[in-house]
C-alpha cells in the first residue's frame, strides 16, 4: 500500500480519526456483545438532513454490520469508518473520502467509487463485483477481495516514492478476483499480486513496474501497452493474453523464463 502525499492538516485530521475509533472501542465493555454506533436509520437520516454542498461527516463511526443499500453517501468522509460487513450494495461513494476506513467484507456490489480516497484502507475479502472505483486512489488491502467485473479505469494506486517517511505503503490485492475487471490505464506499480486472477481483464495501458506478480493469472487479458519493468513474474500465465508484443519492459522482467506464454 501506498503513502501518497498529505497535508499537515489532513494527517492531523487522519491522527484524529483512529483516536476515536480508538476510544469507542475502549468504551465497550468486555465481552460485552458489539453493536454498531449508530443503526442504519439513523445513518439514513443523517444523509437526509446535510446541507447540500457540505460534507457529511461520518468520520470514526462504528457502522459495521449495517444495512446500508443504496445509500447516498457520495463525498462523505469516511475517515477511520468501522464498515466490517456492512451492506453497501448499489451505494454512492463517489469523491468519497474513506482513508483508514475498515471494510473487510462489506458488500459493495455494484456501488458508485468513482474518484474515491482510500489510503490504507481494509477492503480484504469485500465483495466489490461490477463496482465502479474508475479514477480514484485505492492505496490499500483488497487480499481475497472479489472484484469480478469491476471497473478500476486510470485508477490510482501505486506506490508514491515521494513520502515513504512511515515506510513504503502500498496496494496489496494478493489472491483477488479481477476476472474481466477494466484496469486500461491503472497505476499498479510496486503493487503486490500474488495469485491475483486477471483472467480477461483489461490491462491495456496498465503500469505493474516492480509489482509483485508471481502466480499471477493473466491468460487472456489485453495487455497492450502494459508496462512490466522490474516486475517479478515467477510462475505467472499469459496463456492467450493479447498485446504481449507491445508489453513495455517485459524483457527486464524478473524471473520472466518461468512464466507460461503458452
Amino acid at each position: 500500500m501506498t503513502l501518497g502525499s498529505r497535508p499537515r492538516g489532513r494527517r492531523a485530521a487522519l491522527g484524529a480519526a483512529l483516536l476515536l475509533s480508538a476510544s469507542i472501542a475502549a468504551a465497550t465493555p468486555a465481552g460485552a456483545a458489539h453493536a454498531a454506533e449508530l443503526t442504519a436509520e439513523q445513518v439514513r437520516a443523517l444523509v437526509a438532513a446535510h446541507q447540500d454542498g457540505a460534507r457529511l461527516d461520518l468520520a470514526g463511526r462504528d457502522l459495521s454490520g449495517l444495512d446500508l443499500t443504496g445509500i447516498d453517501l457520495h463525498a462523505a468522509d469516511l475517515t477511520g469508518a468501522n464498515l466490517r460487513r456492512a451492506n453497501l450494495q448499489g451505494a454512492d461513494l463517489s469523491d468519497a473520502l474513506i482513508d483508514l476506513a475498515i471494510m473487510r467484507g462489506a458488500d459493495l456490489r455494484g456501488a458508485d467509487l468513482r474518484n474515491a480516497a482510500a489510503f490504507s484502507t481494509i477492503l480484504a475479502e469485500a465483495d466489490l463485483s461490477g463496482a465502479d472505483l474508475s479514477g480514484g486512489k485505492f492505496v490499500c488491502n483488497f487480499e481475497n477481495a472479489n472484484l469480478e467485473g469491476a471497473n478500476l479505469a486510470d485508477a490510482a494506486m501505486g506506490a508514491d516514492m515521494r513520502n515513504q517517511s512511515m515506510g513504503l505503503m502500498r496496494l496489496s490485492m494478493r489472491n483477488a478476483n479481477l476476472r474481466g475487471a477494466d484496469l486500461r490505464g491503472a497505476d499498479l506499480s510496486r503493487a503486490m499480486l500474488e495469485f491475483t486472477d486477471f483472467i480477461g481483464a483489461n490491462l491495456a495501458g496498465a503500469n505493474l513496474m516492480r509489482a509483485e506478480a508471481g502466480g499471477a493469472d493473466f491468460s487472456g487479458a489485453d495487455l497492450t501497452g502494459a508496462d512490466f519493468t522490474a516486475a517479478d513474474l515467477q510462475n505467472a500465465r499469459f496463456t492467450g493474453a493479447t498485446g504481449i508484443d507491445s508489453i513495455v519492459g517485459l524483457d527486464q522482467a524478473v524471473n520472466r523464463d518461468s512464466a507460461r506464454f503458452d
